[in-house]
């Protein structure tokens, strides 16, 4: 799902989700998070908790990868028909994600919010902190 090397030699992020944003959380922050919820049951009990450090368009994150990598890297909206027939493993069920994220997304926004997460785990790291430390794992083809 990383960007991939185009026919141009130029990187290309390539996500089904337009012009919308899509939120995220790199695993190590959900336990800290979820610690932070445990810490602080009473307010808790019973409640359902969504979790996100940021919430950036496929251009927001191509251009912050692009800059971690000191590579160019462009985001190409795919129709999410077309990300499903990629013929990866997990492609149809990434699509149909994906296109979850899209078609609801003021709901999936309003729904994982960045400030609680940062209260629950103070040293939550943001796509450009998480890129910074991981970079270099990423796999470019």
């Amino acid at each position: 799902m990383g960007p991939k090397k185009g026919p141009d030699g130029v990187l290309a992020l390539n996500l089904p989700i337009g012009d919308k944003k899509m939120t995220g959380i790199a695993a190590d922050d959900i336990g800290k998070c979820a610690y932070g919820i445990f810490r602080r049951r009473a307010e808790f009990l019973g409640k359902r908790v969504g979790l996100a450090s940021d919430q950036l368009t496929g251009a927001q994150m191509a251009a912050a990868m692009g800059k971690a990598l000191g590579k160019q890297v462009r985001y190409n909206a795919v129709p999410p028909e077309v990300y499903r027939g990629l013929g990866f493993p997990g492609a149809e069920d990434l699509g149909n994600m994906f296109q979850f994220y899209a078609d609801f997304e003021p709901v999936l926004l309003a729904s994982r919010d960045v400030a609680l997460s940062k209260s629950l785990n103070p040293s939550l790291q943001s796509f450009d902190q998480w890129l910074a430390s991981n970079a270099s794992r990423i796999p470019l083809e």
